[in-house]
């Protein structure tokens, strides 16, 4: 016999799910799902959200036992009710949920349940509900006691459809008015990250516009130009207030994120990059490349190198003096850790060589003297690559100018057109909108993933990593302390 439970499952009145989709600023679209529906990217999708955030089969909604139900599809970004990742949950009045952090937002609503309270085994008077109450009360050969209980039972139908009705009206109106404030405070959340995020790159936007003729302004050297510069960079700290003020109210440093969370979303945002467009599984990548880390002494004993020799200081002075982040102290330690008389494999466009492991041709460009060794694979004292002073401030130039242009000041960018080769990486940065909303490294990386070497991908993230951890060694299980913790705060980019 088929189970009772499984057959009100299947039954006509089967509960219909409302479902809202919003993607972006558009207007959202409204579908009544009946049964089982895929929603993805797909074309064969059931619910069709065109995001590159969703799968192509993201996620599926289904009527069991009762109870619609949300399961996540294993998607890629995963999905998130109330900011935290599920796999599957039922859908209880208004539910709202997000394809991917920050994705597009899916509002549903079961418009009718099941009967609570209906007996499982209300079949068994059937043969009698099917002669006294479904047959015509004026069939001929009927009896006067059959046509009452038929009339009496038609005219308790009108009652309790005229209640079903007014009562369908009530229950529309409740949920019309629960997804509609819903909605409203969906707009609103989505109006104030949409102003953070102008906030930013209209800082990020001031920077660049005013790094770029500084140079210039300075050159004058009278007061009134100080004073111009003065006045542009308080122009600046006025919209990185508003900036940190919207943050709160997107609720995106909230309690619930862990300590550790909170310093990668700081470190990134340290080197230029808006914490509220990073992808959904960028912090879980970061963390992976830190768990990297743990696998080798190569970070502690190239910090206590540094340390020791007195780098971390010059490093971090030669980067504020061009304005960058001194957190791109991880780069050299990345390329050489700190060893003056590195050597690098021999290329195509020839051996690098020192702290910063310049090729020939970048080291003339930026006034760096080659040595009578440098095509061979071995130190040489004529290098100016290996010696330390010169060599830094001549990375610290050539990272400023990487930074100001192609890169958009993309701090991220910058790593990619260090490691990869600046003219390598241009080509795909040029195809990139020109301003600094659309060139940045996730853009690229969602675009070209198929052609940046996996070198450089994970070149980028093991900075990024280390950078991190040197905010905060203990934090992560490191024993050392932050290379960078003489540096006057003031002077580091927030």
């Amino acid at each position: 016999m088929k189970d009772r439970s499984k057959q009100r499952t299947e039954h006509s009145n089967t509960p219909v799910l409302l479902l809202l989709v919003r993607t972006g600023a558009l207007e959202p679209e409204e579908y009544f799902i009946k049964g089982p529906t895929v929603i993805g990217r797909d074309e064969s999708a059931g619910v069709r959200v065109d995001s590159t955030l969703v799968s192509r089969r993201h996620a599926e909604v289904s009527f069991d036992n009762g109870t619609w139900w949300l399961k996540d599809l294993q998607s890629t970004n995963g999905t998130y009710v109330q900011d935290e990742r599920v796999e599957e949950v039922a859908i209880t009045e208004t539910t709202h949920f997000n394809l991917g952090r920050n994705g597009p937002e899916l509002i549903a609503t079961s418009v009718k349940r099941w009967p609570a309270g209906l007996p499982s085994d209300h079949d068994v008077l059937s043969d009698y509900a099917d002669y006294y109450l479904k047959q015509s009360p004026h069939e001929e050969g009927v009896g006067e006691r059959t046509i009452f209980i038929r009339r009496a039972f038609q005219d308790l139908q009108r009652k309790h459809r005229r209640r079903k009705i007014a009562a369908a009206l009530v229950a529309s109106a409740l949920i019309v008015a629960l997804a509609s404030y819903g909605f409203y405070q969906h707009s609103q959340a989505n109006r104030q990250q949409q102003m953070a995020e102008s906030l930013f790159y209209q800082m990020k936007s001031v920077e660049l516009k005013t790094a770029l003729s500084e140079t210039t302004v300075l050159a004058l050297k009278g007061q009134e130009s100080l004073d111009e510069i003065q006045h542009i960079r308080a122009q600046r700290r006025e919209i990185e207030t508003s900036y940190d003020h919207f943050l709160k109210q997107v609720g995106l440093y909230a309690d619930q994120l862990s300590d550790q969370d909170r310093l990668i979303l700081r470190v990134t945002r340290i080197f230029g990059e808006c914490e509220l467009e990073m992808p959904a599984n960028f912090v879980s990548e970061v963390k992976r490349y830190i768990g990297y880390w743990h696998s080798t002494d190569k970070l502690e004993k190239a910090v206590a190198e540094a340390e020791n020799k007195g780098y971390d200081r010059r490093i971090a002075r030669a980067l504020l003096d061009h304005d960058l982040p001194p957190q791109f102290f991880y780069l050299a330690l990345q390329e050489s850790g700190f060893d003056t008389y590195a050597v690098g494999p021999s290329t195509a466009k020839g051996i690098a060589k020192g702290v910063w492991q310049f090729i020939p041709e970048t080291a003339v460009k930026y006034g760096l003297r080659l040595g009578p060794l440098y095509q061979l694979d071995r130190p040489d004292p004529r290098d100016e690559r290996h010696d330390f002073e010169k060599s830094t401030e001549a990375a610290a130039r050539y990272l400023r100018f990487i930074y100001l242009t192609d890169a958009q000041a993309s701090g991220l960018l910058v790593m990619a057109s260090y490691n990869w080769g600046e003219g390598k990486v241009t080509d795909l940065i040029h195809n990139l909108p020109n301003n600094p909303h659309d060139r940045n490294f996730w853009r690229l990386l969602s675009a070209y993933r198929d052609k940046i070497p996996q070198e450089t991908y994970d070149y980028v993230f093991y900075i990024v990593a280390a950078a991190v951890i040197g905010e905060n060694p203990r934090l992560f299980g490191f024993n050392f302390d932050n290379p960078l913790r003489h540096l006057d705060k003031e002077s580091t980019r927030i």
